[in-house]
């Protein structure tokens, strides 16, 4: 049997990160929810992790139900903009009682990368519903050295002699 370590601040964290979902559906209206005709349809944002490896900063999203062309990347002045539309699938009913849990809607997510990330380099591929976004870290800028000159003339050291093309007569 496996011990397992009882945190209770992430108990409490989760407890209050689903009443304020609970809360956030009871009170959203139905012009929030994109839906004209009042059915109740909540604002869908989909899971996403940004991960830094050494030469690359990785996205990843949780898009089930899409495909890639339901999906759109946009990166303009170090913003990468990650788009898209999940379409609601359930069926209207007359009579009865049924639960929608599931969100449909358009998205929107954005991050800010650092300076001097090349957008020719950014790849993205999709798969069992998880898009990847690699993007590589931009190159460090390196201070240069510069020489110093002594005199106005190359730097010498005292004590050592010029060294010729040849051995000196006696």
């Amino acid at each position: 049997m496996a011990l397992i370590r009882w945190e209770p601040v992430r108990e409490i964290n989760t407890i209050q990160n689903e009443m304020n979902r609970l809360f956030n559906t009871l009170f959203e209206s139905p012009a929030q929810a994109g839906n004209a005709g009042g059915a109740g349809v909540r604002r869908w944002i989909p899971a996403m992790d940004l991960v830094e490896t050494d030469e690359d900063f990785v996205l990843r999203a949780d898009l089930p139900g899409l495909t890639e062309k339901d999906v759109h990347i946009e990166l303009e002045d170090n913003v990468l903009t990650i788009s898209g539309e999940r379409k609601a699938e359930h069926e209207e009913r007359k009579e009865g009682y049924y639960r929608v849990e599931r969100s449909s809607g358009t998205f929107s997510r954005s991050l800010t990368l650092p300076e001097g990330v090349d957008p020719e380099a950014v790849k993205a591929s999709f798969d069992r519903g998880v898009l990847e976004v690699r993007v590589p870290k931009p190159e460090e800028r390196k201070p240069r050295k510069v020489a110093i000159s002594v005199g106005g003339g190359p730097k010498t050291i005292e004590g050592s002699e010029s060294q010729g093309g040849g051995e000196s007569a006696s």
